[in-house]
């Protein structure tokens, strides 16, 4: 992964452009096809007008909107919208009889015993839920036809009481879906400005509760999304942008700008989802099977998996986490996030305890020491006040951090109400937010049934490096690797993206009776579909791939797991080998199975992938076991939790190492977006690549 500056006045024929808006920093990658150079461009985030960050980071990459013919973005303005319930003045309309189901839930209660507990908080409050007459049955036939004159009577109160967008979900409209579409039609013509989601376009799939909860999300977030899509979208092109603009799903793959606008839902993950696609990207490169993508920026720190060369995903995501969620049914890459990263807010509790987030200083005002009115401290200011980082060099110089500033912070905040020095109070702080985000490494890996401490993890965004070792020990796992630009590897990622359409039909039946006429109609209609999206995309794709699943579940239980299904069990007819495949993934994930158990299929899915170009991993030239003098930067004192004190420590410019280098802790790692600590202990290697490598010493 090679990546540079662009020199003024060169011309990018066949280049395309990336850019992920993160709560703290804008991360921009462009990649030019014809050579496959790469280049970066990092800024801070511009909360008031996000697409202002756009532009500052692709200046700074030395790139042009019109030097682009395609632009991909990812962003995480849905996941926010709706953590921050800022979204639109939203209603629901549902089936008569079933108003309640999205306030009802599922009823979890995983901790019986506790007297503050609360279940989750609807978007939609009840007096703008209404009841639609009309009644499908589970096979789709009409029961009950639909009241238009009723749904006509709806709308005059929607239009008195200035609703802003319309969520609509009719039972089993998944089977047939013309009552939705009627009503759709109706509220679009009473409310012609409003934003109007019907749950059959984001959901093919059984569970009403998960279907009303997509369909009132993607509502909620609509307008929002919208209005910033199509900002961004007359920015390219005022610009001068004349290709085609795409957005990252959760799935990690592609879709157009036209369809985010409507179906807006599927964003809820899109710059976290580019990473763990870049770490697949990185893994196959590196001929690694297995392994954690960890990704640190400035306000969550996530994880995703990459088992047996891919990504694992989900068919759904708790947003709000497990007791309060609000399920989101959509295809989508599974990872776990918690709300720690280089802008978290270390603070005092109600019981005298330290503790480090969710709260995030973001980019404005940002950490104490970026000097811009922040006063609260954080982990940027303690891993500052420790040494790790330097007040000249960061983001190469562009940036000036004040260690007076985050020793002030820290002191008034933590170490004076602790009693506890600057330093003790700063090391505390590093210490709960490495334990904080091994919860995330664990979330993906443990509860899969994967051993995380046999996965090496990739360790990227901004403030990844800095913490990566620290994870490790906290999991047990042996092996780091920091990619090269790690603080614009989701930018990178996305590079790696694919376009991709996924699709699901429920068809309940048990395997032993399954009709394998029926089930390759039901593929074929969702591949035929997928083409004929890759087709009107208007993006050059180089090759079309085919995946199928099937979620199953043994005949009597109430949840299912999700299986990849390869042709050959259809050519086949071999029903044998799709119940091996079951019983082997449901041993994996549960710790158990039941081979002498009926199974049966719940749902299929299919993904129709339109593959692209991709980025060539580039070489770096080889060198001997010893740092070149180039690379050595002026050493300073760092404090280190497991030698008690600061100590001198060297430094090396990473862009001046050569492959073959090798370090050992203590040590620290700098480049212009991030830096990389090894703490004593550690071993580093720089390989071919140029990633480090890092060999995790054992915790005293």
């Amino acid at each position: 992964m090679a990546g540079k500056t662009k020199k003024k006045g060169a011309a990018l024929l066949g280049t395309r452009l990336a850019a992920d808006i993160g709560g703290t920093f804008t991360d921009v990658a462009a990649f030019r096809e014809d050579t496959g150079e790469l280049f970066y461009g990092k800024s801070l985030s511009t909360p008031r007008s996000l697409v202002e960050g756009i532009t500052h980071g692709v200046e700074k990459a030395g790139v042009t909107y019109a030097e682009a013919d395609i632009f991909l973005h990812g962003s995480t303005i849905v996941i926010n919208t709706m953590l921050e319930r800022t979204g639109a003045k939203t209603a629901l309309l549902i089936t008569k009889g079933f108003r309640d189901i999205y306030e009802i839930g599922r009823i979890n209660r995983p901790d019986a015993y506790n007297l503050f507990f609360r279940k989750h908080v609807p978007l939609v409050k009840r007096s703008l839920r209404f009841e639609v007459p009309e009644r499908l049955t589970a096979e789709g036939d009409v029961d009950t036809p639909l009241d238009e004159a009723a749904v006509d009577k709806i709308c005059d109160e929607l239009v008195k009481l200035g609703i802003e967008a319309v969520a609509v979900i009719m039972l089993h409209s998944y089977r047939n879906n013309a009552h939705e579409e009627r009503v759709r039609a109706i509220v679009q013509k009473r409310l012609p400005n409003a934003f109007v989601s019907c749950s059959n376009e984001l959901s093919q799939e059984y569970r009403e509760f998960e279907r009303c909860s997509t369909v009132v999300a993607n509502a909620f977030v609509g307008p929002r999304v919208r209005d910033y899509v199509t900002g961004i979208d007359g920015h390219l092109v005022k610009g001068g942008f004349k290709g085609s603009f795409l957005l990252v799903q959760s799935s990690g793959g592609l879709y157009e700008s036209a369809q985010a606008k409507t179906q807006c839902i599927r964003m809820l993950e899109s710059g976290p989802a580019a990473g763990v696609i870049g770490a697949r990207a990185l893994c196959n490169a590196l001929k690694l099977d297995d392994a954690i993508g960890f990704d640190m920026g400035g306000t969550t720190a996530k994880a995703g998996v990459i088992y047996k060369g891919e990504a694992l995903t989900t068919g759904a995501a708790l947003v709000g986490g497990y007791n309060e969620a609000l399920p989101v049914q959509i295809s989508m890459i599974d990872i776990f996030e918690v709300g720690t990263g280089g802008g978290s807010i270390a603070r005092i509790d109600d019981g005298g305890a330290l503790s480090v987030g969710p709260q995030s200083a973001g980019a404005s005002p940002g950490p104490a020491c970026y000097g811009l009115g922040g006063a609260e401290p954080t982990v940027t200011d303690a891993n500052l006040l420790l040494g790790r980082l330097d007040p000249s060099r960061f983001l190469g110089g562009e940036m000036k951090l004040d260690v007076e500033a985050a020793r002030a912070a820290i002191t008034k905040r933590i170490a004076g109400p602790l009693g506890l020095s600057a330093t003790a109070a700063a090391e505390g702080v590093l210490r709960i937010a490495a334990t904080a985000m091994s919860y995330a490494v664990k979330g993906v890996s443990t509860e899969r049934g994967l051993d995380a401490a046999a996965f090496p993890l990739i360790a990227y965004g901004g403030a990844g490096p800095l913490h990566a070792s620290a994870v490790a020990r906290e999991i047990g796992a042996r092996t780091v690797i920091v990619p090269r630009s790690p603080g614009h590897f989701c930018a990178f990622g996305m590079l790696f993206s694919d376009l991709r359409y996924d699709y699901v039909r429920t068809a309940p039946m048990r395997l032993a009776d399954a009709s394998f006429a029926e089930i390759e109609k039901l593929y074929a209609g969702m591949v035929a579909e997928g083409v004929a999206a890759l087709a009107g995309s208007g993006v050059a794709t180089a090759d079309v791939v085919v995946g199928k699943a099937a979620d199953m579940r043994y005949v009597g239980q109430e949840h299912s797991v999700t299986i990849d299904l390869a042709n050959a069990f259809f050519a086949k007819r071999d029903r044998g080998a799709i119940k091996k495949r079951f019983d082997d993934v449901h041993q994996l994930r549960y710790g158990t199975c039941a081979p002498n158990e009926h199974a049966e299929i719940v749902s299929l899915r299919a993904t129709v992938t339109g593959v692209m170009k991709k980025p060539k991993l580039a070489k770096i030239a080889r060198g001997t076991s010893s740092p070149p003098k180039a690379a050595s930067l002026a050493p300073r004192d760092v404090y280190f939790s497991e030698l008690r004190k600061a100590v001198r420590t060297p430094i090396f410019a990473r862009g001046a190492l050569l492959a073959g280098n090798r370090v050992a802790g203590p040590a620290l790692v700098e480049e212009h977006a991030s830096t990389t600590v090894v703490l004593p202990g550690d071993k580093l290697v720089v390989d071919d690549f140029g990633n480090l490598v890092l060999t995790i010493g054992r915790s005293r």
